[in-house]
């Protein structure tokens, strides 16, 4: 039998093996994350095409698929070329006001039977019932808070017109975002967190996902497995428009 022991120094002697690792460090929390939040905004006006670059390779490295496109215009082409190439039927959308935009119509043009998500908070029969057109679903668009380039992480914020399951439940993930999500570092992420909180935004006790690339899952012998417990695909479309104006 293993010892806890054995089982910990098994997974040292994997990391070392892994490259790249940043070492890891515990951050001080702000004492006025509002005010450290806007200058980190006001900082990434000018880096963000270096901040984007890095993202691209980092989300690249752990599986996703990266898209780029001039507005938001241009997003059901590249959602429809994904349908047709999967042979994809069914997607599921956030809400517009979510998303930034009605892409409804425009990717019903492109074959798709398109679920959009209410406005609103759901309960009882209707949550199951759209928790089921979800799980069913080929694809799943949503929008995207923010983007981390040093992981090349999506974090996504739960909520009315926004729920887990769009990106959890269909076997490929579709996330559209912009300059404005994105940040450099697990430690910004940190400071507008709780800016967020502090303002009780985007959304007041909302569940926050942080998706690093496809779903994977390893047995004891290390045998690596896509797409068991999420998507097996993870696709991000960056818009050079601002999506919110």
């Amino acid at each position: 039998m293993t010892t806890k022991a054995e089982f910990l120094e098994r997974i040292r002697d994997q990391m070392r093996t892994t490259p790249g690792l940043f070492p890891a460090s515990a951050a001080r929390r702000p004492e006025h994350p509002a005010a450290e939040a806007e200058t980190i905004r006001r900082e990434l006006v000018e880096r963000w095409p270096e901040t984007l670059k890095t993202f691209r390779l980092e989300f690249e490295r752990v599986g996703g698929v990266f898209h780029r496109v001039a507005s938001l215009d241009a997003v059901p082409a590249v959602v429809g070329r994904l349908a047709h190439e999967r042979e994809a039927r069914e997607l599921v959308t956030w809400h517009s006001a979510a998303l930034g935009a009605d892409l409804a119509q425009a990717l019903e043009a492109c074959g798709l039977a398109v679920h959009q998500m209410p406005a609103g908070e759901v309960v009882g029969t209707e949550r199951e019932r759209l928790r089921a057109i979800a799980a069913r679903a080929d694809l799943g668009l949503t929008g995207v808070d923010l983007a981390i380039a040093e992981t090349g992480t999506l974090v996504l914020v739960s909520g009315a017109g926004r729920p887990r399951s769009t990106s959890l439940l269909p076997a490929c993930h579709i996330a559209v975002f912009d300059r404005t999500a994105l940040v450099e570092s697990l430690r910004q992420v940190g400071v507008i967190l709780e800016a967020w909180h502090e303002a009780g935004a985007p959304a007041t006790g909302a569940a926050i996902n942080f998706i690093t690339g496809p779903s994977r899952t390893a047995d004891i012998e290390l045998t690596l497995t896509r797409g068991v417990h999420g998507p097996k695909e993870v696709h991000a479309i960056f818009v050079e428009q601002d999506i919110r104006g």
